[in-house]
């Protein structure tokens, strides 16, 4: 926090009303952190207070009893919101109608995020220019530092082994993905190569009041896709990424700002301010069609990036870089000459690590791949629906794969559990009996070691190699299991495996196995 409790202030936080988005927000406030008082709007303009703060301006707040400083609510001044301008031409928080009560300019300081934006206030509401200061961007600021959490992050989202993160978001509106494109996070996690990419969702908090994304992404949720809950860990997403694939939203004008390759769905131009550089983000960023090769489009967004393409516009709506927090810390200080100082602005710490909601590991694949002597490359999808996937070469499943179809045509069947009950050999020999069509069969025995049989009946342990300097290795025993099947059809010999070993290809990453029969 900016503004520090040590020092003897107190905090409070209410709600003005006039949102229709508001719904249990109070709830959700009363869970925050802190010495924090949540009142009800009524009664706290019956109070005075020293200082009010607010992320966006509301014609409402005029009855507040404090000096009010307002800040922006996202990445600048851009949206078109007549029910809250009165007009179709000034944007949302720099019209006379929010500004103003009774021809009187209420708000103290009117924050802008760059200088860009005095001149889009002087036109709509001239006389609030003079209580107008430029503050920059605290959040964009806070990913910038953010950065050295990166790795820990993306480990956090799956984002290892190679695989790159995608990271689709969505603000709200009907003019947003989501509404134009609600499916796109089911159709990505399809489409990617499960062992090259993961994909994780950003909503707007809108989108979640309205909506049940749980519900509705649950197909994709449980094939691997990671929900990204509406109030904590967007930010340290959105710096874990390497690809966001977005709309006209606050997260991809981040997601550009940072330089990462960023795609839009939709671009938001009907709802947007024609002057502001959210506009011209949209008109000039690259363009996603959902209903494309995703894989392609993607690979070719991040193949012909240019980190500094998008520069010069996201420069105009992020002001007083690296400076915000001493900006803001100064500002809100001067409305309290009573409370000490501090000697100098609290320094930002990264944002906190990102958790997804509840996700699962797919248990079934659809697989193609080719081998190059004792190298084997390979792709494995999602199989989300089973009755309508057309499929590129063979599927594989785990025994715990609920549609009892997909595990009687399959190629390997594999029990990821690994303390299970039946011993590794025992389950092998039954399941072989029990599901005779599959020519391979999988055990793990641990995170990298795995019990399999082969066509011809032979038992092989294998387990991923280590190399010097490298993270211990995982082995998947589907991706195992996949691995041979491609081989073993290629003509590879089961009795040479000992000696010659293999190296499964996905994507970038190289996983070297090494496989021993059962001692004499």
């Amino acid at each position: 926090m900016l503004l520090r409790g040590q020092d003897g202030i107190r905090f409070y936080i209410t709600v003005n009303p006039g949102s229709q988005f508001a719904s249990g927000l109070d709830d959700y406030l009363r869970t925050l952190p802190g010495n924090i008082t949540v009142l009800p709007w009524e009664e706290a303009v019956r109070r005075e207070f020293n200082l009010a703060v607010a992320c966006a301006v509301h014609a409402s707040m005029h009855r507040l009893h404090a000096p009010l400083v307002v800040l922006p609510h996202g990445a600048g001044y851009n949206r078109l919101v007549t029910e809250s301008t009165g007009d179709k031409a000034s944007a949302a928080g720099l019209s006379r109608r929010e500004l103003t009560h009774r021809r009187r300019v209420f708000p103290s300081v009117i924050g802008v995020s760059h200088s860009e934006q005095f001149d889009r206030l002087a036109q709509w509401c001239p006389e609030a220019l003079p209580r107008a200061r430029e503050v920059g961007d605290l959040c964009h600021d806070r990913m910038r530092h953010s950065e050295d959490s990166r790795d820990r992050y993306r480990e956090m989202l799956g984002a290892v082994d190679g695989r790159r993160l995608v990271v689709v978001n969505s603000t709200w509106s009907e003019h947003s993905l989501f509404a134009q494109a609600f499916d796109l996070p089911l159709q990505l996690v399809a489409q990617l190569p499960a062992d090259e990419y993961t994909v994780a969702v950003i909503l707007h908090p809108n989108i979640w009041e309205k909506h049940d994304p749980e519900a509705i992404l649950a197909p994709a949720t449980r094939s691997g896709l990671r929900l990204i809950p509406p109030h904590q860990g967007w930010q340290a997403t959105v710096v874990a990424a390497d690809c966001l694939i977005g709309d006209h939203g606050s997260v991809s004008f981040y997601g550009a700002a940072l330089r990462h390759p960023t795609v839009l769905v939709t671009t938001g131009a009907a709802e947007l301010d024609p002057q502001s550089p959210t506009y011209t983000f949209g008109q000039a960023a690259p363009v996603l069609d959902p209903h494309g090769d995703l894989l392609a489009q993607i690979e070719r967004a991040m193949a012909k990036h240019d980190p500094t393409a998008l520069q010069s516009i996201t420069d105009r709506s992020l002001g007083q870089r690296g400076l915000s927090s001493e900006v803001l810390t100064s500002l809100l200080y001067d409305f309290l000459p009573t409370v000490v100082r501090p000697a100098k602005a609290p320094a930002l710490r990264p944002y906190p690590d990102p958790v997804s909601l509840p996700t699962e590991v797919p248990t079934a694949y659809d697989v193609e791949g080719e081998c190059r002597g004792t190298e084997v490359s390979l792709r494995r999808f999602p199989i989300i629906d089973p009755e309508h996937h057309l499929s590129r070469g063979f599927h594989v499943a785990s025994i715990e794969e609920p549609v009892r179809e997909l595990k009687f045509t399959a190629e390997v069947l594999a029990r990821t559990t690994i303390r299970a009950e039946r011993p590794a050999e025992r389950w092998l020999a039954e399941t072989s009996m029990d599901w005779p069509g599959a020519g391979v069969l999988v055990a793990a025995l641990g995170q990298a070691r795995h019990l399999l049989r082969l066509p011809d009946g032979l038992l092989l342990e294998a387990h991923a190699e280590e190399s010097w300097g490298t993270t211990k290795p995982l082995l998947d025993p589907l991706l195992l299991g996949s691995a041979l099947v491609l081989w073993l059809s290629d003509g590879g010999e089961p009795a040479r495996l000992p000696d010659s070993g293999l190296t499964i290809r996905t994507g970038t990453h190289l996983t070297r196995v090494a496989f021993t029969a059962r001692p004499a």
